[in-house]
């Protein structure tokens, strides 16, 4: 019997789905990624026989190698196309000399080398040459010398103890002139020195205590060691001339790194890697794969309450969750969201409120579901470019996501989406990934631009930077944080690392030679705390809301622990719990066309022009009631004229009525017409996001407002 040696080696030519693409190795392929500059197939078939080259945006520069990039980063030095087209002498100027940095301008920020290199300013006169020529340490003033050092005459230092030692140490014999032996002034009230004096040959020091320093140059003061970051590993506790480590609950001091231990089950890392999620045991270090089989699994998160792993692949455009043990079986993976995503790109579990949140490139959007998949709404689709990664706080009520488009930044905003705020918008270029240690309160980022790990406080102060190498991180993609750890995905050395969150050192690999790792999660219990559910606190369940309830932001101690949200297009009630159609859509009709388009926004404007039409039909259908008795033999119809409505006939053809809908990819989608026989008027608004026009039977008496109906009357002849 003959068996087959790969996936795709016994498909035929017929396998693929209608609309996809079937490369030279058999493998298929959405249409999207055929000529896309990206070799998908994996044979490079895919862009064998692309017939235009790729067209790049207004924004982007075109490589040799036909891939796009940001325009903002040709000639900054750092060549981002695969052939260094990007940082080329015909694009940034040059003699042929190597023309890495060289542009035909510096910025007001860097400081242009002999040889035309542009480099930081501040790089300037450090001590350590950056450019090729050296010419940036040129021309540099003296240094100070240091508080324990002495400066010659001619600027160079010594040590302070060296000075008037009877021996020459300065070339310009400037340290033992002038030196006088025999006085003590510390004999003299401690020389005004409020703890230590320190004799010198010449004049004399005021010193500190261990835990104290200087505040003048005779008065010591206490050091409080826990202004500095890495003086403990989560909580510090200063006293006058010491300070004290402790740890938060759940965790404990090891006695040996004086660092805080998670207590309980053994944590392990969770990371998309494209066509799989794999599993690390971080103590045991055990290796396995939790979900097989994917197109394009690029993000996840997870509910470690109740074992759940919920990931996007980007490839079909679903979310997908299952119980962790179950995961690798197919038939157990439920698609949670299978409609109208584009490109989602990260993810986020509201585990207290049970809800999830995903950020989409595609439609530039953040939007929200119920962990059953069954409500959701958009929350954020203005002012994005390019959103990628996504975090959120249930506890407090915000959510956290990056943006690496034109104006790279960080943002936050309330779980309802309220009160939006920028957090880092300085020195951020392409923040990938985002995770939030909520132990410590701060939010840390990879930069895969800057080739760095930072972080900040959740409200955007006390920035620090924790690894800067462009050979540590290459692409870094996606980091979480636990304990005294850093852990990320790098694309382009396709592995896992770790690293030590307070120093940055102890750098380590803990998967290696991977196919794309995308995303990364730690799952333990402290990762996360449980908590009231703010939505079923009391006897109403969801809050009483009609739809979702989410988690709002608590700003103060007075804030609204949850609010309720409807469905894209309707508006909460005057209760704040029910849902009404929405106040605002977008009218619009097909010049020259059948169709009459409803959106989602009506504007005020529409409503000045609706209102008469309802007003005119009421008058209409009166007026009609009498004219019938008399003309009932002699006029064979009548027509509503309604100008938002489009009636045409084609010769051969049934009259249509269209009314249209645009879906989420911006398509038209019509309904079914209206049969023959019914005139068109409008009666209050329906239960969607507009006002609803019905149909009115000839004749016949007004529905309720708010109805959705029409009957069927004969259709009458025009003649005369």
């Amino acid at each position: 019997m003959h068996t087959c040696s790969c996936l795709f080696c016994c498909l035929d030519a017929k396998a693929c789905p209608s609309g996809e693409f079937m490369c030279a190795n058999r493998k298929c392929l959405a249409a999207v990624y055929v000529c896309d500059g990206d070799d998908d197939c994996g044979d490079g078939s895919d862009e064998l026989k692309c017939g235009s080259p790729l067209t790049c945006g207004p924004n982007h520069l075109r490589c040799n190698t036909s891939e796009c990039v940001p325009l903002m980063w040709s000639c900054d030095g750092d060549p981002d196309c695969s052939d260094g087209s990007d940082e080329g002498p015909d694009r940034c100027g040059g003699d042929g000399a190597p023309y890495l940095h060289r542009r035909a301008n510096c910025t007001a920020g860097e400081f242009r080398c002999a040889n035309g290199e542009c480099i930081r300013l501040t790089w300037k006169c450090d001590g350590d040459p950056d450019c090729k020529d050296k010419s940036d340490e040129y021309d540099c003033p003296l240094l100070t010398c240091r508080p324990d050092e002495f400066q010659c005459g001619d600027g160079s230092c010594i040590h302070g103890t060296k000075q008037c030692n009877k021996v020459h140490d300065c070339p310009d014999h400037s340290d033992e002139s002038g030196c006088v032996n025999g006085l003590n002034e510390c004999m003299i009230n401690n020389g005004g020195c409020s703890h230590i004096c320190m004799d010198l040959p010449i004049g004399f020091e005021c010193q500190c205590p261990t835990g104290y320093h200087l505040l003048d140059k005779k008065t010591c003061g206490d050091i409080d060691e826990c202004e500095n970051p890495d003086a403990c590993s989560q909580i510090c506790i200063n006293y006058k001339g010491d300070f004290k480590c402790e740890c938060y609950e759940g965790y404990e001091m090891d006695p040996v790194t004086k660092t805080c231990k998670a207590e309980g089950k053994s944590p392990y890392l969770l990371f998309t890697n494209r066509h799989e999620i794999r599993r690390i045991d971080l103590v045991k270090r055990d290796y396995s794969q939790v979900v097989s089989a994917q197109r394009n699994a690029v993000a996840l998160d997870l509910d470690v309450a109740n074992n759940r792993v919920f990931w996007c692949d980007r490839f079909h455009r679903k979310i997908y969750s299952a119980f962790i043990h179950e995961a690798n079986d197919p038939s157990q993976q439920v698609p949670l969201v299978d409609s109208s995503l584009q490109t989602p790109v990260g993810l986020a579990l509201d585990w207290l409120q049970h809800n999830l949140y995903w950020t989409d490139s595609g439609d530039k959007s953040i939007s929200v579901v119920s962990v059953d998949g069954t409500k959701r709404r958009v929350l954020i689709n203005s002012d994005l470019s390019e959103p990628r990664a996504i975090a959120v706080d249930p506890h407090h009520g915000f959510m956290y996501w990056s943006d690496w488009g034109t104006r790279a930044k960080i943002e936050k905003a309330g779980m309802n989406g309220v009160d939006r705020q920028v957090l880092v918008s300085e020195n951020i270029e392409w923040p990938n990934g985002i995770t939030l240690d909520l132990a410590n309160r701060r939010l840390y980022w990879v930069d895969s631009k800057l080739h760095l790990i930072a972080s900040v406080d959740l409200n955007g102060a006390h920035r620090r930077t924790h690894l800067s190498s462009a050979d540590t991180l290459g692409h870094p993609y996606s980091l979480a944080v636990f304990e005294d750890r850093i852990y990320w995905t790098d694309r382009d050395r396709a592995a896992v690392f770790m690293a030590n969150r307070l120093t940055g050192q102890d750098i380590q690999a803990l998967a290696e030679n991977l196919n794309d790792p995308h995303d990364i999660a730690v799952f333990h219990q402290l990762r996360q705390l449980q908590g009231p559910d703010s939505c079923n606190l009391g006897s109403v369940a969801n809050g009483g809301c009609e739809y979702l309830c989410l988690k709002a932001p608590q700003i103060t101690e007075h804030s609204p622990k949850y609010t309720c949200a409807c469905p894209d297009g309707q508006d909460l009630g005057p209760d704040m719990r029910g849902c009404v159609p929405g106040e605002r859509c977008n009218l619009q009709t097909e010049t020259g066309g059948e169709h009459f388009l409803m959106g989602e926004n009506l504007t005020v404007a529409v409503l000045g022009v609706v209102i008469p039409i309802v007003v005119f039909g009421l008058v209409c259908a009166g007026v009609y009631l009498v004219w019938r008795n008399w003309r009932r033999n002699s006029t064979k119809s009548m027509n509503f004229d309604n100008p938002v409505y489009r009636k045409t006939t084609g010769e051969g053809e049934e009259d249509e009525i269209h009314i249209g809908r645009t879906d989420a990819m911006g398509h038209h989608v019509h309904h079914h017409p209206f049969p023959q026989g019914v005139s068109m008027g409008v009666v209050g608004t329906g239960g969607g996001t507009c006002p609803q026009f019905i149909a009115l039977p000839l004749g016949g008496s007004m529905p309720d407002p708010g109805t959705h109906w029409y009957t069927e009357q004969p259709m009458l002849s025009t003649a005369k």
